[in-house]
């Protein structure tokens, strides 16, 4: 084996994709070379039949192909066969001409591809046997006989509701909740399940149980039944391939026998009542008597909704066991899981008189006086009760067909727990969400920070389950546009989310109203559409989506959209490029609200506006991707229309925003919507708004993404980083000082006094806050992607120090090329700074506070340096920048020139407008305790004649904090 090699091969995302219906997979794969500088040149892709693992008589040869593409290539063989397992493989050669060895094979299986395909029938019990309104679950089985040796065998199913599939007594897999939230009307995934080791010659038994689900459950703030239809069914198909060539066909059809099972009630917001003694022992293997069970009947659902699965499956991805138990002051025994989860309880019993009932009540927190609270549920339950068989032995139970969110669990029932208390041994906590792999870490020096990077994984865990969710507790649990857009760069850099967002972008898609409007929630079950930094979700997430992974596919699919939106808002109200018509959520839950209102001071129409300009700008640049030159000229020049009309509109005549709040600021500065020469005083406005607030934010979900963002990027940076440490309300700490393991919906969620903020809209499990992340892996660590080109291919590196604040950080980012890692300390006088660039792609480093001649790589000075995957090196301004190809690098240089200038970003005072108390206290203080460097600058200013047309005033407590944070006051 040579030592440049894959490691990595994938197609669509998986090392593995079972059952697809994509005409033209794409293929992915990942390099790794112990040598610096290695880019890929050349490579070649093989596709065979599975029973072809030599690669012997290949059905599509790349041949060598001379580019340096690696990612997203695009299948361009014989059209692939319905329900037909394939091998793939690649191999590459380097730009020094090493030829790497071919790849281990990856796989990959054709499902339907087409509605024609079908030959199963939609089914469901007779009702005129079993009533379709019947709480308790479905249970269907079928028996057949297979008569010869057996190569392979898969199931083609999904379900009107939700299900779980069994061959002769075993589970299917290891899916929860299949097939998933889609916009059923549009849209349905159907899952491909290989069950070859389960089934043997002779007699046979498959076995399915359906449940509401979110297809006819309660949904919804009215707990509306019926969404979707008033039936559940189930559709299946087993493919039996025999060694001999032979193949048979096993269908959901009339043949099968329907009971009702031992889940007596199921729903995603209440709970189950699972009924032990209403078990059939045997109903999915192929001995059962099923005499006494009823028949089914034919629905007609049709096929033309049918797609394969697109998103990662729900799973349970891991097990936490309870922390402590306890009894509380109302006298409830109490678990204590020690993480804001979401998923269920599974239940171990010792052996029990049948039909002992023990109850599980889930809930988020403890009130102040330390009793489980469950008014932030509102109408959801959130109840789980299960009557024991009485099983020898014992008996386990976990919920089938619900899901809740929780830290504490009241139980209720479990044997002798009032004179013993409740056994941690007896409770496990399985942790469910779609099943994304982890791409992204980060860590700091400050543990506080760390513990919000925790909040804000668990966060996303929660709430990523099928489709983003904005809580996984109360009677809501819904596809927010809003909180999506706001947080997918986060959650992307975090998690491999292509897929998740795949899937749920072509539900939005799907939802899009008629005139190009874009619901609220998706999949819509609540009506409303149409709010800006909601619907802009349309355009926002399948453009984050294409920087992250390249996937032009997806951009294509969803352009049309994207367009549709961008022209719904041109044709509102009679200015084209303003918008202040329609309802808006506007700045959500920001604290300069009303007292009676959730929408912030930022005017509406502002932040319409500004993301009207914002989504124009990016629906222009994929039609530049796209090779769509004259749209990407027409909506360019839509966006300066909407730029200039955003500045007569919300700029004054002298420079400032109309909207004196941190939101509008941000927005401004952030979406580029002002004049070069603007910027900098809009930058000090918001820095002073900041500072003077005591370093506290009062922005809400609009603003909060893009804060920190607004202030590192403007010469601020210091303010940012000292808004992330706040520990007191409002800000990112306060909530982990009050122990959240999760993010929080409202800054205080839970008040210093213990109390709440309210029982209406309190959600202790809410990631939009958690959007924070995006500005700490790429301005605190510096790990960014470079405009150039998407997927990191070319990557920013340019950490931005935290100065006295933070001594070290880190980050990695498991990108669509491999591992990139940026992190930084403080070793003593010297910053250390370490990257990790993949094979075939490059980066550019920018180090603050560098000087060339001080500036080593692994212990040598840089100019030295032959051959060392160092491409360009260039002294600017206060910095170093390189160019580097691939590898491992360590730089170290003098720390002193970061403290140097570490003040003059901050706020530079020669430039300041300073009242007059503002002049004397920096008259009175600036010999004695400034630093040198802001010595010299207030000493080679003369501040009392500061021109009235040079930035912004800074008032006397405002400049007070600035120089108390550096230290520079008693």
């Amino acid at each position: 084996m040579g030592s440049f090699q894959i490691t990595d091969v994938q197609c669509e995302y998986r090392n593995r994709l079972l059952g697809t219906d994509i005409a033209r997979p794409r293929f992915s794969w990942k390099c790794s070379s112990p040598q610096r500088d290695v880019q890929q040149s050349a490579y070649r892709l093989q596709v065979t039949l599975a029973d072809d693992p030599h690669f012997e008589q290949v059905i599509w040869d790349s041949e060598q192909v001379n580019d340096s593409q690696s990612i997203q290539v695009q299948y361009a063989g014989p059209a692939l066969q319905v329900r037909t397992a394939y091998l793939f493989r690649v191999k590459v050669w380097s730009t020094s001409g090493e030829e790497s060895e071919w790849s281990e094979p990856g796989q990959l299986e054709t499902g339907m591809m087409q509605p024609a395909q079908w030959q199963a029938q939609w089914i469901t019990p007779d009702t005129r046997e079993i009533e379709r309104e019947s709480e308790a679950n479905f249970q269907l089985r079928h028996t057949f006989e297979l008569n010869g040796e057996i190569a392979s065998a898969r199931i083609y199913s999904t379900a009107a509701g939700v299900y779980e599939l069994y061959m002769n007594g075993q589970t299917v897999s290891d899916d929860v909740l299949a097939p998933g939230w889609t916009s059923y009307h549009h849209r349905l995934q159907y899952q491909t399940y290989d069950v070859t080791s389960l089934v043997q010659p002779g007699n046979n038994a498959v076995g399915a149980w359906l449940a509401d689900g979110w297809y006819r459950g309660k949904l919804g703030f009215d707990d509306k039944q019926y969404t979707y239809g008033d039936h559940r069914a189930l559709l299946l198909e087993l493919h039996i391939r025999y060694t001999d060539g032979r193949e048979q066909i096993i269908t959901s059809n009339t043949d099968w026998r329907a009971a009702t099972g031992p889940v007596l009630y199921s729903n995603m917001y209440h709970g189950e009542i699972y009924d032990a003694t209403a078990e059939q022992q045997g109903w999915s293997e192929p001995g059962f008597d099923d005499r006494h069970w009823h028949g089914v009947e034919v629905l007609p659902l049709g096929y033309n909704t049918l797609i394969a699965q697109e998103n990662w499956p729900t799973r349970v991805t891991e097990t936490i066991r309870p922390i402590a138990t306890f009894v509380t002051p109302a006298g409830d025994h109490v678990l204590d899981m020690g993480q804001n989860m979401v998923g269920r309880i599974r239940l171990h019993l010792p052996e029990t008189p049948a039909g002992t009932q023990i109850k599980l009540r889930h809930a988020e927190v403890l009130d102040k006086d330390g009793n489980i609270y469950f008014g932030n549920l509102r109408p959801a339950r959130q109840t789980v009760t299960y009557r024991a068989a009485g099983t020898p032995g014992g008996e386990t139970y976990a919920p089938y067909f619900t899901f809740q969110g929780f830290r504490y669990v009241q139980v209720q029932g479990y044997p002798e727990q009032e004179q013993h208390g409740l056994p941690l041994d007896a409770f496990e906590g399985e942790v469910l969400h779609s099943d994304m792999p982890s791409t992204g870490t980060f860590e700091c020096s400050d543990e506080r920070v760390n513990k919000l990077q925790h909040n804000i994984r668990w966060g996303q865990r929660g709430n990523f389950l099928d489709v983003p969710t904005d809580c996984p507790q109360r009677d809501e649990r819904l596809g927010w546009t809003g909180d999506a857009q706001v947080f997918i760069s986060t959650a992307l850099f975090n998690y491999q989310g292509a897929p998740f967002f795949s899937k749920w972008l072509h539900d939005v898609k799907a939802e899009q109203h008629a005139d190009g409007g874009i619901p609220f929630v998706v999949p819509d079950i609540v009506g409303g559409a149409n709010s800006a930094a909601w619907g802009d979700a349309a355009v926002i997430c399948p453009w984050t989506t294409y920087r992250y992974y390249g996937d032009t596919r997806l951009l294509a699919e969803q352009y049309d959209s994207m367009k549709k939106w961008v022209e719904y808002i041109r044709a509102q109200g009679e200015e084209e490029a303003l918008w202040n018509t329609g309802f808006h959520f506007g700045d959500w839950l920001a604290l300069d609200a009303r007292e009676d209102s959730y929408i912030g001071a930022t005017p509406t129409d502002l932040i319409a506006t500004a993301y009207y300009a914002y989504s124009s700008r990016l629906v222009a640049e994929a039609a530049a991707v796209l090779g769509k030159t004259d749209e990407a000229e027409r909506y360019q020049q839509l966006h300066q229309q909407v730029v200039q009309a955003f500045q007569a509109e919300f700029v004054t005549g002298r420079g400032r925003m109309a909207a004196p709040t941190q939101t509008a600021h941000v927005l401004a500065l952030v979406f580029d919507l002002l004049e070069p020469a603007l910027r900098a005083r809009v930058a000090r406005d918001l820095n002073d708004l900041v500072v003077s607030n005591g370093y506290h934010l009062t922005t809400g979900f609009v603003g909060t993404p893009y804060l920190c963002f607004a202030l590192s990027d403007n010469g601020y940076h210091e303010t940012a980083v000292r808004l992330l440490l706040q520990s007191s309300y409002p800000g990112w700490l306060y909530s982990v000082s009050q122990g959240a393991t999760t993010i929080w919906e409202h800054w205080d969620s839970i008040k210093p006094d213990g109390s709440f903020w309210s029982d209406d809209m309190n959600s202790f499990n809410h990631y939009s806050y958690g959007a924070v992340g995006d500005w700490m892996y790429r301005r605190i660590a510096g790990l960014d992607m470079g405009m150039e080109e998407p997927a990191y291919r070319h990557i920013h590196l340019e950490p931005q120090f935290g100065g006295r604040q933070l001594t070290y950080a880190k980050a990695t980012h498991e990108s669509m090329y491999g591992r990139i890692e940026c992190g930084w300390e403080l070793d003593g006088e010297h910053v250390i700074v370490q990257v990790t660039i993949p094979v075939n792609t490059a980066a550019t480093l920018r180090l603050r506070g560098a000087i060339l001649e001080q500036l080593t790589e692994n212990g040598d000075a840089i100019p030295s340096i032959p051959a060392s995957g160092i491409r360009n090196v260039q002294q600017e301004v206060e910095l170093v920048q390189l160019e580097l190809g691939s590898g491992s690098y360590c730089f170290r240089y003098p720390a002193k020139g970061l403290f140097q200038r570490s003040y003059t970003e901050h706020t530079r005072l020669s430039e300041l407008q300073l009242d007059e108390q503002a002049i004397s206290i920096v008259n009175q203080h600036a010999p004695q305790l400034l630093s040198g460097a802001l010595t010299s600058i207030v000493s080679q200013s003369s501040l009392r004649q500061i021109t009235d047309n040079q930035m912004t005033r800074v008032s006397e407590n405002t400049l007070k904090h600035m120089l108390k944070e550096l230290q520079m006051l008693p």
